[in-house]
């Protein structure tokens, strides 16, 4: 008997192996085998010519890698630049999409709403869309005299030049910042009053566009976890007398926290990754304001040659994207009570039915635990 289900688990694990297979190789050919090409070529002397492969390219360890990110040349200074426009955008899109798209879902999802496939559609069709046809429609509507300059007229403001305007928008309109933070004082090249001044305007549009065209996506996601809840827990609260904002945090909040994860996770992937809006936008202008480390490989390697430069940056990229995912794991993981706590709470539930025996005994009914 044994033999016979040890025969039937092998043919199980060789039939699951077979029908594998052709993903593994087409996940090895497309993803294994450039990552690791891609590897050899920043820790090498590549110029794109010939195979990397080849006799004539040599292995200079992490010289690419110190050009970005210590030799204080215009390559640091440029990525440092990249990286503190992807932070600042990561940072501003990353909440804001979550809350838009998880504000929407609740919308959505409500019973008493009419029309809600129409705009569930409408919520989701930007997310469809080309990128470089909404990017270039954005050009238009945020140009000099586009419609949005034009709407904030209407209130009395002249509306900034928004692809032309290299400021940060947190400097509130200083030229200069005091010493402490200029001058010799910088990060990757870059002085602490840049770091500090947030996004430029220019780049302040492209969270705008990239909180418009990613939150229909996410919405679905939560409007999907949403309609996965069961709803005697929040009409059990409702019994106890939680209004409408204890339930959203203490009830609904808590069972979506997978959902926003895998949100949050997808989020951050999204926008340290933003190049196609860069490059049909405005290619790093003004004055690098829009740079980001993706569009600064790509230049790198393809206008300037410098594969193995562009290839540093992509898995500096990776390395900073991973982190950024561990530590969001982290906050939203699942805290462990301590057994002080614990048996604080142990202690707790037995008094609670101690005191409900003794109740019942007290106005003469059975008492049960």
């Amino acid at each position: 008997m044994r033999r016979r289900r040890g025969g039937i688990a092998r043919g199980q694990t060789a039939s699951g192996w077979l029908f594998t297979a052709p993903i593994l190789v087409i996940l090895g050919l497309f993803l294994l085998i450039p990552v690791l090409m891609a590897a050899w070529v920043s820790v090498s002397d590549w110029t794109g010519r010939g195979s990397p492969l080849s006799p004539g390219v040599n292995f200079v360890g992490a010289q690419n890698y110190g050009q970005v990110l210590w030799a204080g040349g215009l390559a640091e200074t440029d990525f440092g630049t990249a990286l503190k426009n992807n932070f600042w955008y990561v940072i501003l899109v990353v909440p804001i999409q979550t809350i838009v798209a998880l504000s929407l879902a609740m919308m959505v999802n409500r019973r008493l709403l009419r029309g809600r496939g129409f705009f569930r559609t409408a919520y989701y069709f930007p997310s469809v869309t080309s990128s470089v046809a909404i990017t270039v429609l954005w050009l238009f509507l945020f140009s000099t005299t586009g419609a949005v300059n034009a709407v904030i007229s209407w209130f009395g403001v002249k509306g900034p030049n928004w692809f032309n305007t290299p400021d940060g928008i947190f400097h509130f309109g200083a030229t200069a910042g005091p010493a402490a933070l200029t001058g010799s004082h910088t990060l990757l090249g870059v002085t602490w009053w840049d770091w500090l001044g947030g996004p430029s305007v220019a780049m302040t549009a492209f969270v705008i566009l990239a909180v418009f065209t990613t939150s229909g996506t996410f919405m679905l996601l939560f409007l999907a976890a949403l309609q996965n809840l069961s709803a005697d827990v929040e009409e059990a609260a409702m019994v106890d007398g939680a209004n409408s904002r204890q339930r959203f945090f203490r009830v609904t909040l808590p069972q979506l926290k997978p959902t926003l994860f895998t949100v949050i996770t997808l989020g951050l992937i999204g926008c340290w990754q933003v190049f196609d809006q860069i490059y049909t936008g405005t290619k790093g202008a003004p004055s690098k304001t829009t740079l980001t480390p993706a569009y600064l490989s790509y230049t790198a390697a393809f206008d300037n040659q410098q594969w193995g430069q562009g290839a540093a940056i992509a898995f500096i990229l990776f390395v900073i994207i991973i982190v950024f995912t561990l530590i969001q794991r982290f906050v939203l993981a699942d805290k462990k009570v301590s057994r002080r706590r614990m048996s604080w709470i142990t202690g707790a539930q037995k008094n609670d039915i101690a005191t409900g025996i003794a109740t019942s005994a007290i106005v003469g009914k059975d008492a049960t635990p």
